[in-house]
């Protein structure tokens, strides 16, 4: 029997694989990471614990984003507004 969470798992996935893209040191040391993390807890049966673990994947999609609106912001802002004469 499949497990229910099954679509889950793999939206947050494919998710994280999308936002390591622009991950500082490399998409490939990122990919390799999530790779390992995933592999870890692939034999996770219990669907409280897969719970916390989406949990805890969505809270670093936050992180990753994060940074990612910021230097969107930036680039917006250099864009539109001038700097100030020194």
């Amino acid at each position: 029997m499949a497990n229910p969470l099954r679509g889950e798992v793999i939206r947050l996935y494919k998710t994280l694989l999308y936002l390591g893209r622009d991950y500082p040191q490399g998409a490939s040391y990122f990919r390799e990471r999530l790779k390992s993390a995933f592999m870890k807890n692939k034999d996770v049966t219990d669907p409280e614990k897969i719970h916390k673990l989406v949990a805890r994947g969505e809270f670093v999609i936050k992180e990753l984003e994060a940074p990612h609106f910021l230097r969107k912001y930036r680039v917006m802002k250099k864009k539109y507004y001038e700097e100030p004469k020194k």
